[in-house]
């Protein structure tokens, strides 16, 4: 990965290619996994060190993503093989943020693991608009990269929407295109790529055998990124969906009623035990960065979930960290070896119980 400073953006192709560099391919050896889980493998029981045992299955999101990621190591390897090329990701982020450098290092890092070519360009906060959007222009027509993320948030000066606007369909595999989100809302229509985050709950969901059919969700916030596609994916899988916002009345009291919860609003520990019915299944989206000077970097991750109350509650829940989050990456690497099977012409197999995230599993509805 390569840090550019101002003076280092350049929109001509030929400089440009100093912008983005090629990750290395290496597969990180070894993982610590749980040696004899209890079935849905997934799932680790979560013993509490003060009094009396929680009844809570905490999920372990890293498992699920380092299951995803195998899958992916081995078919990128048949990619090469067959057409002597791997998929490439370019990240393009602008300006710093805690949440975003995170999530930009750990797709660099899975990226790595996984074989596909990591590309980034890092610009400073104040870089004009039009220069983003000739960047995005170039990514789209370098057939070396297959999907393009533009991580957010963005410098207020700069409209997301023409930037979003600007990522070619084909490549857009955070899915966050107007068309794609708008294919997701229609029935009927499919996107090209689903977002990562509510593509990682309904896998996450998938993988520790929760039904969703007939039953009721609740999901906590509302945004283009996370809340909306994640309402839209649980009710084509005929949940039926109450959506809260920040002008709901009690939302304590609609959360309560809830057999699914999906929180994603970066309120820390806004949902607190006593919102969730007994037995409900969590999914924590929201991060918040919190001032602790015991932690590495000054800091520690929490989540919109109070954990220690809501773990006496539910029947299931994901840690921040260690939850949504490593999905979520897992989602990114799927969607971006997807994107690159499509430009190759290649079918996708979904023959592989282990690894079900094409859209079309996903996006039913009866």
């Amino acid at each position: 990965m390569l840090r550019v400073t101002r003076s280092g953006v350049a929109l001509r192709w030929r400089k440009l290619r100093t912008l983005l560099v090629w990750g290395q391919q290496q597969k990180h050896a070894g993982f610590s996994g749980l040696s004899t889980p209890p079935p849905p493998a997934i799932l680790v029981p979560h013993l509490f060190q003060s009094a009396g045992t929680a009844s809570c299955w905490k999920i372990d999101g890293r498992a699920v993503a380092q299951d995803i990621k195998d899958v992916i190591a081995k078919r990128v390897i048949q990619l090469r093989d067959q057409v002597g090329a791997v998929p490439g990701l370019a990240v393009v982020q602008v300006g710093h943020h805690k949440a975003s450098d995170l999530y930009s290092r750990s797709k660099q890092l899975a990226c790595d693991e996984v074989g596909i070519a990591s590309f980034a360009a890092y610009l400073p906060a104040t870089t004009p608009e039009d220069e983003v959007l000739e960047l995005v222009n170039v990514l789209n027509a370098d057939d070396r990269v297959h999907g393009i993320l533009v991580q957010l948030p963005m410098p207020p000066h700069i409209q997301l929407d023409r930037v979003l606007r600007a990522v070619s369909l084909d490549k857009d595999v955070d899915g966050l295109h107007p068309i794609n989100l708008g294919r997701l809302v229609l029935r009927g229509l499919h996107p090209t790529f689903i977002p990562c985050t509510p593509l990682g709950c309904l896998e996450i969901l998938r993988r520790s055998r929760v039904q969703i059919e007939n039953k009721h969700a609740v999901v906590i916030g509302c945004s283009n990124v996370v809340g909306l596609p994640t309402a839209l994916l649980l009710q084509r899988q005929n949940a039926t969906v109450t959506v809260i916002h920040e002008h709901t009345p009690n939302p304590a009291e609609a959360t309560k009623r809830a057999d699914i919860v999906v929180s994603a609003t970066g309120v820390a520990q806004l949902v607190r035990g006593h919102w969730l019915k007994k037995g409900a299944v969590v999914l924590d989206v929201g991060t918040s960065a919190v001032q602790d000077t015991a932690a590495d970097g000054g800091y520690r991750l929490i989540g919109d979930v109070c954990f220690e109350e809501a773990e006496f509650v539910a029947s299931a829940i994901t840690p921040v960290p260690g939850g949504v989050g490593p999905v979520t990456v897992a989602m990114v690497l799927s969607n971006t070896l997807q994107s690159a099977l499509r430009f190759f012409g290649i079918a996708t197999d979904t023959s592989d119980n282990s690894f079900t995230t094409d859209s079309h599993l996903i996006l039913r509805c009866k």
